[in-house]
């Protein structure tokens, strides 16, 4: 058995799992507390289930901690940042473009030294051993111990990214170090501000961690945990506490895997309605479409690896605003009609009409025409069937635009609806052959941490006049499958996506590789323990 739990910005959700159904669920506003919270859920789900601790093999979490730190400029660490790219690489320093406010947070610690490569592989200057080691004492001086180091065209050589950290260690050896070829791709400073976040949330990520594995081992959970990734697979605890920036676009990720798993539908658009926002995204054989373009995460730019999802400020919380008439009830025009974008989030349940608050809500409005039932219709306002059908069809041209902007088709599609406030989905809503709401919709988030598989991805430039085609695929396929056996991966370990694209503006026959591997956890008591050496002699016996 599983446990899947994936933390929002207005509610927590958890699900128990047995293969593939679904034994309990749980939903609940999200505590200031969030790992507190979900020991209650997990605590919560065992209980509905009547199941014990130790049935539980698992433990999958999606977390919003990473996010809420970059977004609130909190519990984040000052760092110091090495640059390998000078003299050709200091026209646009370290933060260019950076919001004052996180800057302010984590310092602007930065040096920019000799070293680096240009496109060709060769050098832009030598590496200077001396100019590191006095870098890194500089920052040991000022008591940084979260460092990132980038390196220009590191993507198509590491080396001097993997000097660099050990010389940094060898001077800090508690240092907690960030390289760039391992979070981003191609784009210096696209990939060094993403190395940057990482480092930045060095030591939250590793008390979040700890927090979670203490959270099981007061709930009796002799569990495995690991946590959703930006990609919709699963990584160790401990690679998340490695890797931070790659668990920030969990949540919608989960949101998909949840419904294509609860659908059987490999290819559609998903719409995650939370109390907040909604979430859109397109499943592509049963797997979130990747952005291939930069995504802003907390006003930086970055190219780390994230779902394209369009989210739009309209949840279940949404407020509705418009001019006061006395004259609604009776039919009157609205006027000035606005549907958020703020939202009442997780206070729904004290603010909205529907519980005894007196703020509108399109929760209110779904209950008061008809197409949801809960709380109280009564202490909804009275307003015409008119003004209900406008503020309605509001609320449904934008979630049509949203589907609209995702499609990359021009026929309709299949939808699946999924989310809390699903309900705001119309049955009619244009560009949908068909609107699914599977059984447990409202935790279909948590249902696709509790089923996700293990992933790893190998993403790496390749020149195939020094290395042939055929050599080189068949080696990064090898190194992405013993990847994904060493994160956790016992069984159906396979590889599911291949991307090549030849980069007409590097010399030779380049091409840069996407290779994308994932595999099953086996259900197996939570006392045994598989390790990775014999995981990955089975994956290279069995390929």
């Amino acid at each position: 058995m599983r446990i899947g739990v994936d933390v929002g910005g207005t509610n927590t959700d958890a699900v128990l799992i047995d293969g593939s159904q679904v034994l309990a669920s749980f939903k609940k506003p999200t505590s200031e507390n969030i790992s507190a919270g979900v020991s209650s859920a997990i605590e919560a789900v065992l209980n509905r289930a009547g199941v014990a601790p130790s049935a539980v093999s698992a433990v999958m979490i999606g977390t919003t901690h990473f996010t809420n730190a970059l977004v609130e400029r909190s519990r984040l660490d000052e760092i110091g940042i090495i640059r390998l790219a000078s003299p050709s690489g200091e026209a646009l320093p370290p933060f260019t473009g950076w919001p004052s406010d996180l800057t302010g947070q984590i310092g602007k610690h930065f040096f920019l030294l000799p070293g680096g490569y240009e496109f060709d592989g060769s050098e832009i200057s030598a590496f200077d051993e001396d100019k590191v080691r006095d870098a890194a004492r500089a920052f040991r001086k000022r008591g940084i111990t979260s460092i990132a180091v980038s390196s220009a065209f590191a993507p198509i050589n590491e080396a001097m990214e993997k000097r660099a950290a050990k010389i940094i260690r060898e001077e800090i050896p508690n240092a907690v170090i960030s390289l760039s070829h391992e979070i981003g791709r191609l784009g210096l400073i696209e990939r060094e501000n993403g190395v940057i976040l990482n480092a930045a949330l060095a030591t939250l990520a590793s008390h979040v961690m700890t927090s979670f594995e203490y959270a099981l081992e007061q709930r009796g959970l002799n569990a495995r945990l690991f946590i959703s990734q930006n990609d919709g697979t699963l990584i160790s605890a401990m690679h998340a506490s490695r890797f931070p920036v790659m668990t920030i676009g969990s949540g919608p990720t989960n949101s998909m895997r949840g419904a294509a798993f609860l659908t059987d539908i490999r290819d559609g658009i998903v719409m995650d309605v939370g109390g907040t926002t909604c979430d859109i995204g397109v499943l592509v054989n049963g797997m979130p479409r990747e952005s291939s373009v930069a995504v802003d995460i907390g006003g930086v730019r970055t190219n780390i690896r994230m779902p394209d999802v369009l989210a739009i400020g309209l949840g279940g919380g949404t407020r509705i605003h418009f001019n006061p008439d006395k004259n609604l009830a009776n039919g009157s025009t609205l006027r000035g009609l606005r549907i958020g974008p703020d939202s009442v989030g997780y206070r729904i349940m004290q603010e909205s009409f529907l519980f005894g608050g007196d703020t509108l809500t399109a929760s209110d409005i779904a209950v008061a025409s008809g197409h949801a039932i809960f709380g109280d219709p009564s202490l909804v306002p009275a307003l015409s069937t008119e003004a209900q059908t406008a503020i309605w069809s509001r609320i449904q041209a934008i979630l049509e635009d949203g589907v609209d902007r995702m499609k990359t088709t021009a026929g309709d599609t299949t939808i699946i609806a999924v989310g809390g406030a699903n309900f705001l989905i119309d049955d009619t809503i244009k560009g949908a052959a068909e609107v699914l709401r599977p059984a447990h919709a409202s935790v279909a988030n948590a249902v696709g941490a509790a089923i996700a598989q293990v992933g790893a991805q190998i993403d790496k430039i390749i020149d195939y006049e020094k290395t042939p085609r055929d050599v080189a695929q068949a080696n990064l396929r090898k190194s992405a499958l013993a990847q994904c056996a060493a994160s956790g991966a016992c069984e159906n370990i396979e590889i599911v996506d291949v991307e090549e694209v030849f980069l007409s503006y590097l010399p030779g026959r380049t091409a840069q590789i996407r290779i994308k591997a994932v595999g099953d956890l086996a259900d197996v008591s939570s006392t045994t323990i598989h390790s990775s050496e014999r995981a990955i002699a089975k994956v290279t016996r069995a390929h």
